[in-house]
């Protein structure tokens, strides 16, 4: 579980799939109201407590994202006074009003230290994905974006193994990449970085 300040009263939570299974929970739990999602989300908000200061009390608007690839993304902003007392933390649970709106992202987006690894994977990748693909820089990082891919399981598994051997699933929002990073490739970034670059 990684934790994210966005602003004063805003935090993004990335959870990998291992964290939900580490509590029993699967892709499709998260969209019922059940004990352990509700456990899970008291967890969250205790550790955001621990490592952010990050305090709640009325109303919550938590959007979920799920990312096929990579877990679930949860942005949590909270009301105007929703801030507690010290003393009435242990019994934060109680304060929730949760407003809850849900996404299903099929989005695919990996993160990468180097451009030399966006160029190896692109050429492992080119035969499935030749026309495939943005290719963004943001904090000094290399991202690959795949929007609305449409390949066969075996294939899409493949896939999720190669990025994966050259990066990692990026916990950042395509919309973040959009307003703050910068477009390197727009489009057919797989077939662009197989053409102007060597393996």
């Amino acid at each position: 579980m990684k934790l994210e300040r966005l602003n004063q009263d805003k935090i993004r939570i990335f959870l990998t799939f291992d964290d939900l299974m580490e509590r029993g929970i699967n892709k499709e739990d998260i969209w019922q109201d059940i004990p352990k999602v509700h456990e899970l989300f008291n967890d969250m908000m205790h550790q955001a407590y621990q490592e952010l200061d990050f305090e709640v009390n009325g109303p919550v608007a938590v959007e979920v994202h799920s990312l096929p690839a990579q877990g679930m993304v949860v942005i949590v902003t909270r009301g105007r006074g929703a801030m507690l007392a010290e003393e009435d933390h242990e019994d934060i649970q109680d304060f929730y009003e949760l407003e809850v709106t849900l996404d299903e992202s099929e989005d695919i987006l990996f993160v990468f230290r180097e451009l030399d690894d966006c160029i190896q994977v692109a050429h492992k990748l080119a035969p499935f994905l030749e026309g495939d693909g943005k290719l963004y820089k943001y904090n000094d990082r290399y991202y690959l974006l795949f929007e609305d891919l449409f390949v066969e399981d075996k294939v899409y598994e493949l896939l999720i193994a190669l990025l994966s051997e050259f990066g990692e699933p990026s916990t950042e929002s395509k919309y973040v990449l959009n307003e703050y990073g910068t477009v390197i490739i727009g489009e057919r970034a797989i077939a662009t970085l197989c053409q102007y670059f060597k393996p």
